[in-house]
């Protein structure tokens, strides 16, 4: 016999806004999985009510464009808080338009957000007893690609 209980549903809470600056794209091309590309990562900075510091140089995001035409990402950088803690970021997700759409981003040109889907899941890690919650907490990433940099805002998952 089961019992009823109360539907619960997860709600968002904003965390931080992240411009990661990015370089030139260095092409691998094309492989077994798919077009296979890396993108540097060369700073930047975050902010917002949970946290706020700079992006450090050193990281990069690998990216396979499969043949339907989804990006596939993986990022990792590390962050710095205005503190001096560290944080390391994993973040995985899902970039994928129409055609034109997609090749207006992979040509670095500017597109509204509206025109594509981009969305992440960051894993965020630290020693930080300050900080020790990101190790604990699930965060989703709306992201927007622009010519030089990309945004994030990052929602924690309550």
């Amino acid at each position: 016999m089961s019992t009823a209980t109360s539907q619960r549903y997860p709600t968002l809470e904003f965390v931080t806004r992240l411009q990661v600056e990015v370089d030139a794209v260095l092409e691998l091309g094309n492989t077994q999985e798919g077009r296979r590309r890396f993108i540097p990562i060369t700073g930047g900075s975050f902010s917002g009510p949970g946290l706020s510091g700079r992006i450090l140089s050193g990281g990069g995001d690998w990216q396979t464009l499969r043949q339907d035409g989804v990006a596939v990402l993986e990022a990792r950088y590390f962050m710095e808080t205005h503190e001096g803690d560290l944080i390391e970021v994993t973040n995985t997700g899902y970039r994928h338009a129409s055609p034109p759409v997609m090749e207006r981003l992979l040509n670095g040109e500017p597109v509204s957000p509206e025109e594509y889907y981009f969305q992440t899941t960051p894993r965020l890690q630290t020693a930080s007893k300050s900080y020790d919650w990101l190790n604990r907490t699930i965060f989703i990433g709306d992201a927007e690609r622009m010519p030089d940099s990309v945004i994030i805002n990052i929602f924690a998952v309550n």
